[in-house]
């Protein structure tokens, strides 16, 4: 049965997996840097005081690529089409639609959609269509080369140092394609071993990085891609 702390954990969403704390400073040493040069650059072409409504959805840019960079939600195109076409959303939205609620609300809302049929759902995206509407009247002013001049170049800045970034670390690539084609196994696609909890758990301790998907959610996909049962712990109902 579990215990009272591990069913609070699970009823939390705390993740049992941790990673080194080598791991967790490259996370911070990388994200520093990226947001050094990102509000730097930011910081020349539009001012300080514009700049805190443009920044902070690089921040969590960075906290994707450069704490877990094999995130799908982190992925070049997700960054990439994420921010571009929320901006292109937001700047739409505060161009076209009266008051300043209705317009911020639209925008987050639509770049959701947007983001969701380009395939390219990234988080922070909804905060670069936000900051279109009320990051005031300079913004305003640029209309879409907002898109361009910050956006894209922040984009293109933090996607060129998480890729120069991470290579230096071999168990993180990025983009994940170049890790998981550094570690593709060369076992035969129809030889499936069993597959225990506790192997999971230590599989991915092993890879020493932050899995943005829950140990479950994995089993659950193991299942399905191999038709076999997956041993979970006991949970109390």
């Amino acid at each position: 049965m579990a215990s009272g702390k591990n069913i609070l954990l699970n009823y939390l969403g705390i993740d049992s997996i941790t990673v080194s704390h080598l791991e967790k400073i490259i996370s911070a040493v990388g994200s520093f840097i990226g947001i050094f040069f990102v509000y730097f650059i930011t910081q020349q072409i539009v001012g300080s005081e514009t700049a805190i409504y443009i920044v902070p959805s690089m921040g969590a840019t960075a906290v994707l690529v450069f704490a877990v960079p094999h995130s799908a939600l982190g992925q070049p195109w997700n960054v990439l089409g994420g921010h571009l076409l929320s901006a292109a959303v937001g700047v739409i939205c505060a161009q076209y639609i009266a008051g300043d609620a209705l317009a911020a609300a639209a925008s987050v809302g639509l770049a959701i959609a947007v983001m969701y049929y380009a395939r390219c759902i990234h988080p922070p995206g909804g905060a670069t269509a936000l900051a279109a509407v009320i990051g005031g009247q300079q913004i305003h002013d640029l209309g879409f080369a907002y898109l361009l001049f910050p956006v894209a170049i922040n984009v293109l800045i933090i996607l060129f140092l998480a890729y120069a970034f991470n290579t230096f670390f071999s168990w993180r690539r990025y983009p994940a394609y170049l890790n998981n084609k550094s570690n593709r196994s060369t076992q035969p696609d129809d030889d499936y071993a069993p597959i225990e909890h506790a192997d999971l758990v230590y599989a991915l301790t092993q890879i020493d990085t932050f899995i943005d998907i829950t140990e479950k959610d994995l089993l659950r996909i193991y299942q399905l891609a191999t038709g076999r049962e997956v041993h979970m712990p006991e949970e109390d109902n």
